[in-house]
């Protein structure tokens, strides 16, 4: 089965947003309902109750990054539900995008991802409101072509910055999976606590790695087809990049248990501030993407877990152990979670990572 592309895509839809023209919807659907989201999040497996209950998906309109999505909807861009990942509930919360969701119209709430709670400031503040709802969540980590790389080379992430690996490498154009690459590497799993040393220290592997890199992926589909091009050998990438080359047969392979470990992130659903659209909708969407139906679904067509707990313990073993999914808690016992990070320190990453990217 041909999968569709999914966080990242540049789109149609996302160059207009990049170009400064409106946001573009996906097809005409519910008009009392729209969703601003990433491209390829529109497939209605991911909601079929609202399909059952209303007939049609909502409307759907597209970002290509977050910080793009961020900008339209602080000059005016009007959307009812949005589709932001683990760093930037905060940054968008603190800049009154966000209304507190009321869990009670949320049957689900308590079979969330138990992982998901401990994260900082993330599903809910000190404050006790809530405001974000986990869909989807995976890695970035170490995914290589098989025939021309052994497992023993990349038992390592500083495989990365290993010279045998000149021009084979690539990385994410995104400073958060970099970050996450570059903290792992020097032993630090919270990034959240990083010292000013452990940051000039992050940033060095980077330059490191820097001397290897092909190139810096901006979405999935850039980087399966240098993969299956055989101008990349070594990436760091997320599930989606293993399981739709492998279902193209492509020989790769993911290594979620190298010494250092792998990032985690988590993206869900939030509503917006200054929505337009039907509230009881906007619940009915969200809660159509947390049940427990879909959770086979995203783990076996898209390779990523689902944010509902319940749903995951419902999939059959075999299912499980091929996505990666079989030990959850080896996710919690040595990973980065993609937490947000103080403002000053994001900053601060934004600009080295430009530097580093332009060999400085």
């Amino acid at each position: 089965m041909q999968k569709k592309s999914t966080r990242g895509l540049i789109s149609g839809f996302a160059v207009a947003l990049a170009l400064g023209a409106a946001p573009m919807a996906a097809q005409a659907a519910d008009g009392q309902l729209t969703v601003f989201d990433w491209a390829g999040y529109e497939d209605p497996a991911f909601h079929p109750a609202y399909v059952a209950k209303h007939g049609e998906s909502p409307t759907f309109a597209f970002f290509g990054d977050e910080e793009e999505a961020f900008q339209k909807l602080r000059t005016g861009f009007r959307a009812d539900v949005a589709h932001p990942c683990s760093q930037s509930v905060g940054k968008w919360r603190d800049a009154g995008l966000l209304k507190p969701l009321d869990t009670a119209k949320i049957p689900e709430w308590d079979n969330i991802m138990p992982g998901f709670k401990s994260m900082t400031d993330l599903m809910t503040t000190a404050d006790g409101k809530a405001w974000l709802v986990p869909f989807e969540w995976g890695n970035t980590a170490v995914t290589y072509r098989t025939d021309k790389v052994e497992e023993a080379e990349v038992k390592s992430l500083k495989a990365f910055a290993d010279p045998k690996f000149k021009d084979r490498v690539s990385i994410g154009d995104n400073v958060d999976d970099a970050y996450a690459l570059a903290s792992l590497a020097i032993g630090l799993t919270d990034w959240t606590k990083m010292t000013d040393k452990q940051f000039e220290e992050a940033s060095a592997f980077l330059r490191d790695v820097h001397k290897n890199v092909r190139l810096y992926w901006t979405d999935n589909t850039e980087l399966s087809q240098a993969i299956a091009g055989e101008e990349v050998d070594l990436a760091w990438a997320w599930n989606e990049t293993a399981t739709t080359l492998q279902a193209d047969g492509v020989p790769v392979a993911i290594k979620r248990d190298t010494d250092e470990g792998l990032s985690t992130w988590v993206c869900g659903y939030v509503l917006l501030k200054d929505g337009e659209g039907s509230e009881d909708k906007a619940y009915d969407y969200i809660n159509a993407t947390l049940d427990p139906a879909v959770s086979s679904y995203i783990v076996s067509e898209w390779g990523y877990g689902h944010g509902n707990a319940k749903g995951m313990d419902a999939i059959d073993a075999e299912t499980l152990k091929g996505a990666g999914y079989d030990d959850l808690a080896s996710f919690v016992d040595k990973t980065l979670f993609q937490s947000p990070v103080p403002v000053e320190l994001k900053q601060k990453m934004i600009a080295e990572f430009e530097k580093i990217k332009a060999g400085y």
